[in-house]
């Protein structure tokens, strides 16, 4: 028998539905000489330090730094986990060979071999590596299954990761709240999450500290064209005035005429940030939103797998290309003129010595189904319109560039035309976004007329008056690019991919890290800018170690991470080196001065490592995109205008209303009926049809919720 585990309930019945093993068990499916079963995501987790020994129990900042010879796992205590891992075990017993059906990323190889390491497994393993969920890919992934082998270096590159912040974020956190948090609360440090905070205080600082100044421009219009003044912005009135009046006596000259046809390159496929970027610009969703909405894609067979950090294709894609075209039907407008000649393999689009685990997210050959959420539908309509878009011809401009004078003052001034739309009629129909400086698009927008080098004429010359501006606050989109580049400020597609190697976080964590610092109170959002609060900024400034806080240092971590995961560093050699660096910056931290840190209402964190509680636990649980559902378990919920309901409405019909029994709950109210199945009694329910007033809201067998 030969017994395959997949990452998820879902995803073990798409593959036993393709391998023929439909007969449901308890925990698994079987069937064809096949069982294939699932983890729940983490099964195992590292072990605590107070797994190590009880001294490590209580938050103490002279036993730290606390480092275990040998890094232990266990299971992350569930009987719902500790269920399905009783299942597995037994079948990894009694099973021939193992296939393992992971997640085909660096995290799902860690979870799954950490679930075979707990349960001894000694069985032959295969490693099915497929991009998509379809019927197609699953049947080609298993004609072709690897050697566990060929992924050991995948699977020591996520335990080196795991490792290395488990000893900083459990080291650095306890040092730092035992010596600056005052006994009020925990103050978190991660690997990533801190260097993140210290690009948001960075910017936050620039801002604070930006003193708005006046500024003046001279301008003229000659022949109904806006002129500017090719000169230093003038600081005071004064000098703008004079300036005028000399213009005034002075004719207006042509210098230069000169206009340069030009192409605009195509825009790239997208990876996973490159998408969360689009849909924080276009639709304000979150990072973590966004990916919630392309993993559920992935599930229901729309698009392959999205936690990939590449915009190309591999070669051997091409022949797919068409068959994948003519499948995406209400786009059959934009695709028709494509499918007259032959699909272009260009560079930018098909390289392998760009693609590494995976290629870049785009459709299947599965069409969208009707019932996709308004999220879904406009996610999968980004993904399509760049698929389309990077297959037609370039977009062709013009640009004109026109310098003039009056007396000895230069001026100049620049205009833009589309010649050939190329793929920019793929999105001809869509509204044309904000500019970010209005004025300059209205000048791009001027139709310039043919001009003659050395005609002269009158001029309407004027005073503009500005403003300086200060730095732009991040948003979502502006920050994830941010990390992606270790905080280096990149318009350039091509070196942006360069840079990737050595940006902080992974595309799939990165949206987790964002959650967190808001979970924290480190940062909050004002419309869609990201903003440092006073607790975030002062954590920061406590932070005197810069490896702690550097995004180019983190980065150079992130690179010694992807080289263990080629094979060119090793993952011992990585250890140490925290190992060394957290030893360090215990040093310098316990004998160095204190300070307490002001705490934004910050949730009461105990400091001391009691018993492990329920409720400490589901306190975390604040963002309803990571709860699940209680009634499907698979589905993550979602929250809407009015209720709180299961992502997968449609199929599991889940949903609490914000409001019962004329009663208006709040987030942790409905959060406890979730979790809990009941909330703490509550008064002023006035719309209950036995007139009950005041009592607890339960979830029933049925998942309704009734007072009582």
């Amino acid at each position: 028998m030969k017994l395959c585990i997949a990452e998820k309930p879902s995803v073990a019945r798409d593959i036993a539905k393709v391998l023929g093993a439909t007969t449901p068990k308890q925990g698994y499916m079987e069937g064809n000489g096949y069982c294939v079963t699932w983890t729940f995501g983490h099964l195992c987790t590292l072990k605590e330090p107070h797994d190590y020994g009880p001294q490590f129990k209580s938050w103490n900042l002279f036993s730290l730094p606390i480092i275990p010879n040998s890094f232990g796992i266990k299971l992350i205590p569930n009987k719902g986990v500790e269920n399905q891992f009783k299942v597995i075990e037994r079948l990894v017993e009694e099973c021939d060979e193992v296939i393992n059906c992971g997640d085909a990323g660096q995290e799902g190889e860690l979870i799954q071999r950490w679930v075979l390491q707990k349960a001894k497994c000694n069985k032959p393993i295969q490693r099915l590596w497929i991009s998509s969920l379809t019927e197609d890919a699953i049947k080609e992934g298993f004609a072709s299954l690897k050697p566990a082998e060929d992924y050991k270096n995948l699977y020591l590159a996520g335990n080196a990761r795991a490792i290395g912040d488990w000893l900083l974020g459990i080291n650095a956190t306890r040092l730092f709240t035992k010596k600056f948090g005052g006994n009020k609360a925990v103050l978190s440090i991660g690997r990533v999450q801190t260097p993140t905070l210290a690009m948001l205080v960075q910017r936050q600082k620039e801002i604070d500290a930006f003193t708005t100044e006046e500024y003046w421009e001279l301008k003229t219009k000659y022949r109904d064209v806006i002129f500017n003044a090719a000169i230093d912005r003038l600081k005071t009135l004064e000098r703008a005035e004079k300036g005028l009046e000399y213009l005034k006596v002075n004719p207006f000259e042509i210098v230069s005429f000169e206009i340069k046809e030009g192409k605009e390159k195509n825009p790239r496929l997208f990876d996973l940030t490159g998408l969360q970027v689009e849909a924080n610009k276009k639709y304000g969703y979150s990072a973590e939103n966004t990916l919630n909405y392309i993993q559920s894609l992935y599930e229901k067979k729309h698009v392959t797998y999205p936690r990939v950090d590449t915009t190309y294709l591999s070669e051997s894609l091409y022949p797919k290309i068409e068959g994948i075209l003519q499948k995406m039907h209400p786009y059959q407008d934009l695709i028709a003129p494509l499918l007259e000649a032959p699909i272009p393999k260009s560079k930018a689009v098909f390289d392998d010595a760009k693609v590494t685990d995976h290629h870049a997210i785009i459709p299947t050959e599965v069409p969208p189904s009707q019932n996709l959420s308004r999220e879904e539908k406009l996610i999968y309509d980004l993904i399509a319109k760049r698929f389309i878009a990077v297959f037609y011809p370039e977009c062709k401009i013009s640009n004109t560039l026109v310098e003039g004078k009056v007396g000895t003052i230069p001026f100049k001034t620049s205009g833009r035309q589309i010649l050939e739309p190329g793929w920019r009629a793929v999105y001809a129909k869509e509204p044309k976004e904000e500019p970010t400086d209005k004025e300059k698009e209205k000048e791009e927008e001027q139709t310039i007329p043919e001009f003659i080098v050395g005609e002269t004429g009158p001029h309407d010359p004027m005073i503009h008056q500005g403003k300086t501006t200060p730095p732009k606050p991040y948003t979502e989109a502006t920050l994830l690019r941010a990390m992606e580049t270790a905080g280096k400020q990149v318009e350039d597609d091509e070196l942006r991919e360069l840079l990737k190697n050595n940006g902080i976080g992974r595309p799939s964590t990165r949206a987790n890290i964002i959650e967190t610092l808001f979970k924290r109170k480190y940062i909050e959002k004002k419309r869609k800018n990201l903003i440092a609060t006073q607790t975030g900024i002062q954590l920061i400034d406590t932070i005197e170690d810069e490896l702690l806080k550097s995004p180019e240092l983190t980065g150079e971590w992130e690179s010694k991470l992807r080289k263990i995961e080629k094979g060119e560093y090793e993952a011992n050699l990585f250890k140490e080196e925290l190992i060394q660096m957290v030893t360090e910056l215990t040093d310098k931290v316990v004998y160095g001065k204190g300070k307490v840190i002001t705490l934004q209402e910050e949730e009461k964190e105990e400091v001391k490592e009691k018993k492990k509680r329920e409720p400490a636990q589901k306190k975390e649980l604040q963002s309803w995109e990571e709860t699940k559902c209680p009634k499907c378990k698979e589905h993550n919920l979602i929250k809407g205008k009015t209720a709180v309901g299961c992502s997968d409405f449609k199929n599991c019909g889940f949903k609490i209303t914000f409001e019962i029994f004329g009663k208006k709950l709040s987030d942790k109210q409905l959060l406890d009926l979730v979790l809990k199945g009941k909330t703490s009694k509550l008064k002023g329910f006035s719309t209950h049809p036995e007139a009950i007033t005041e009592g607890v809201l339960t979830l029933s067998d049925d998942f309704q919720t009734q007072l009582s």
